[in-house]
């Protein structure tokens, strides 16, 4: 179109003939500008669908499984993949619809190309993949280097979220400029991956431009020495000049899905892996036993421990207290509810009426009345004063209303240990099993406690695991695992 409008319109002298053509161009313009905006509208759209639905589907896979979750990764895998590969997931359904149109641009201009002159045609449509398979070397090493700042920066992630969970211990033992230190290596060999990607980043864009322009190169020579010996007009050489150049567009976009895909597919395997996790723990389902109504009683035939439905019975477990929880309130397999195997009961109807608290026990930030009763439905103050924490909270300057941070970090150890009683009580189960519910508090203050849970439970299942005389006065019976333990070790 642009070549006959010179060759009529400058060459030939018709003005008319000029104008139309221009005009055919401004259309066409004004056409591509509109198709664009439709075409960023559909690929922000697809980026969108391809990330958010990707995280929905990891973010329920996740929270499935529960504490099955942190044995089998670590937390810097998963904050690596929620702030980095799903982008990258999103990168190539958005550079996919483009991609598909740059191929059928690429076929319809070169046919245009042949039909004005098939020698340069031929060269361009040879040309430009040529140039496309050159630039495919530089892919893998690419692709190589990504993959190892991903994998460093997984590891600062796992870093920097162990030295946050540890920062109080770390001031009580100055070991902040250690730790600091550390970190800094960590994050130097983050900076030193992403230099050896932009590198190769760098090298893939210059091929991008040199190649199809040494193509575009060899085009307009050809081009004009056709001109010269009147084989090619004028009008006809502006033509092939301008689709030639176009096809750079094509190229670009070609290597671009290629380096998205590659990007991609390293992002799809860590959640992949993800994805193919599973609970560590079984749950029965519809073969699921029910429990009766009421107290429950608990076993465990590692130690050989028996908790009597209704009882509040003291173990000390010793340096096994963390694996007897774990077995009581079924974390893991090996224990039994109410005469029952463990694993024939629903993992939903266990954690509802078997709960554990122990020293690991995590807060979310927000509203205190929140984190004690989610539903708001319970009388709170009865709970804080069994735990002996109305005192904590009548110090704060909104009251329950008091909006804690993320891991409850504005309260002392004892006083967030005695807040997490105050809301394990609130749950009201059939079963507690409470693993050193008092450990960061005075004995005056445990004595006052003990006798408070103690009264307050009456009734129902309760299995301390503790090593102080306060729970001992107030338990129905105790239990004395660690000497049974020490004397089974040969």
């Amino acid at each position: 179109m642009a070549g006959d409008a010179v060759d009529a319109g400058i060459a030939g002298g018709d003005v008319g003939a000029l104008w139309w053509g221009a005009g055919l161009v401004v259309a066409l313009g004004l056409a591509q500008m509109a198709a664009g905006g439709a075409l960023d509208f559909a690929s922000h759209g697809m980026w969108l669908h391809a990330a958010s639905g990707t995280q929905r589907r990891l973010t329920t896979h996740v929270l499935g499984l529960g504490a099955s979750l942190t044995p089998q990764v670590s937390s810097g895998d998963v904050t690596a993949v929620t702030t980095s590969d799903l982008n990258k997931i999103g990168n190539l359904f958005d550079t996919a619809g483009r991609f598909v149109g740059s191929v059928v641009a690429f076929a319809v201009v070169g046919v245009g190309l042949l039909g004005r002159s098939p020698l340069l045609g031929a060269v361009a449509l040879v040309g430009v993949p040529l140039a496309v398979v050159g630039i495919g070397p530089l892919l893998r090493p690419l692709q190589r280097r990504r993959d190892a700042q991903r994998t460093e920066l997984s590891a600062v992630n796992a870093l920097a979220a162990d030295i946050v969970a540890g920062l109080r211990i770390l001031r009580g033992v100055g070991g902040e400029a250690r730790f600091a230190g550390r970190f800094a290596d960590a994050t130097a060999r983050v900076r030193l991956a992403g230099l050896d990607v932009a590198r190769s980043t760098a090298s893939l864009a210059a091929a991008e431009v040199l190649l199809p322009g040494l193509v575009l190169v060899v085009i307009t020579w050809l081009g004009a020495r056709l001109a010269v010996a009147g084989t090619l007009g004028p009008g006809e050489l502006v033509a092939v000049y301008g689709a030639s150049a176009f096809l750079v567009v094509p190229v670009t976009t070609a290597t671009e899905a290629a380096a998205s895909l590659a990007s991609a597919r390293a992002g799809a395997k860590k959640v992949a892996r993800l994805l193919a996790l599973r609970p560590l723990l079984r749950d029965p389902g519809d073969d699921a036993t029910p429990l009766p109504a009421g107290a429950l009683g608990l076993a465990d035939p590692a130690t050989g421990l028996t908790v009597r439905p209704g009882e509040l019975v003291v173990v000390d477990a010793g340096a096994e207290a963390a694996a007897v929880a774990a077995r009581l309130a079924r974390f893991v397999d090996g224990g039994m509810v109410d005469d029952r195997a463990g694993d024939d009961v629903a993992l939903a109807e266990m954690r509802r009426r078997v709960v554990h608290a122990g020293p690991e026990d995590l807060w979310f930030s927000g509203p205190l009345r929140a984190e004690l009763d989610p539903r708001g439905q319970l009388a709170v103050s009865e709970a804080l004063d069994a735990a002996a924490a109305t005192e904590i909270v009548d110090g704060f300057p909104d009251g329950l209303d008091e909006v804690l941070g993320e891991r409850g970090r504005e309260v002392s150890g004892g006083q967030r240990q005695r807040l997490a009683l105050a809301r394990v009580l609130l749950t009201d189960a059939d079963v507690l099993v409470l693993e050193e519910p008092t450990s960061a508090v005075d004995a005056h203050t445990e004595a006052w406690i003990a006798a408070r849970v103690a009264a307050r439970r009456r009734g129902r299942t309760t299995v301390v695991l503790a090593q102080t005389a306060p729970w001992r006065h107030v338990a129905d019976r105790t239990v004395d695992l660690a000497r049974t333990l020490e004397g089974s070790i040969p």
